[in-house]
């Protein structure tokens, strides 16, 4: 167990970021489903109820702004299998076409931006629209999708015409199939799911937006990137200070030290030479004692 453990952490520290992403997904589905089984056996409700309360993104306002993380945390939370194994699909497929263009740190940027994205459309829609006042504040938001959508569409947008190939289907351009992603995601704006077909269509409009000003010049990723990088580098940077001054201190202590020693040891020498073992004190023979064991 111990091993395997240690082959996942190796894959997530040498993986790519899409690896990362990737992992950081199936190990919150894996700890939710773990902790739910439990939740179950003892007949408590407390996974889904800090599930629901403090990770999922609610579409109230007030609620939101006490829990801003939520805007984060809820992209990478599912709680049933098939909707993880789809939005891991999808995932893969946009991140691979993704990477051919672009680079590592863009996918983590795009993967959040339109993640937040997706979740402030939903937010604006659920407190803007009359048909969902009666559930603005139940509602909650949970899931990879947005994020997910945000990068097949900003690749879509950036190669139009690249082309697939699907069985039974055959070749297809990416414009074709961002654009039945979007119509279906319209079309399934109804009482049964609404919250996350609108914030897959914020998460789709970020896609669209960040290549368009890409091909201007700008490139809203690279700040962000920085952004969120900045915390780890300037805990590491630290650190590394810290340790770097601690050795230094800690090499020069030692050499002190060492000094100090030789020089007692030198004139407890010298005093035998002049005097005789018997003229030492019950200290110097002590210190005499210890340095020869």
């Amino acid at each position: 167990m111990n091993t395997i453990w240690n082959d996942i952490k190796n894959n997530y520290n040498s993986g790519t970021n899409f690896t990362k992403i990737l992992y950081i997904n199936i190990g919150f589905f894996l700890i939710y489903k773990i902790l739910f089984v439990f939740s179950f056996l003892f007949e408590t409700e407390g996974i889904t109820y800090f599930t629901e309360n403090y990770l999922s993104l609610p579409s109230n306002k007030s609620l939101v702004f006490k829990k801003p993380w939520t805007l984060i945390s809820y992209m990478f939370v599912h709680l049933d299998f098939f909707h993880i194994l789809f939005n891991m699909i999808w995932l893969h497929f946009g991140s691979k076409l993704f990477l051919q263009y672009f680079n590592g740190k863009q996918l983590v940027s795009t993967y959040i931006l339109g993640g937040i994205s997706g979740g402030m459309l939903y937010i604006i829609a659920f407190n803007l629209f009359p048909a969902f006042q009666d559930q603005v504040d139940t509602s909650v938001v949970i899931g990879a999708s947005a994020s997910v959508l945000a990068i097949f569409i900003a690749i879509a947008t950036y190669q139009p015409n690249y082309t697939v190939s699907f069985p039974f289907i055959g070749r297809v351009e990416l414009k074709q199939i961002a654009i039945v992603l979007i119509v279906l995601d319209l079309l399934s704006i109804s009482p049964d799911n609404p919250g996350g077909h609108i914030s897959h269509l914020g998460g789709a409009l970020f896609g669209y937006l960040y290549i368009s000003l890409l091909k201007r010049g700008t490139d809203i990723s690279v700040n962000f990137y920085k952004f969120i990088g900045s915390f780890s580098l300037k805990n590491k940077s630290k650190l590394r200070k810290v340790h770097k001054r601690n050795k230094k201190k800690n090499d020069d202590d030692f050499r002190n030290n060492k000094s100090e020693k030789q020089k007692k040891i030198n004139s407890i020498l010298e005093k035998i030479s002049k005097s005789g073992y018997d003229s030492l004190s019950k200290s110097e023979k002590e210190i005499l004692f210890k340095e020869s064991k």
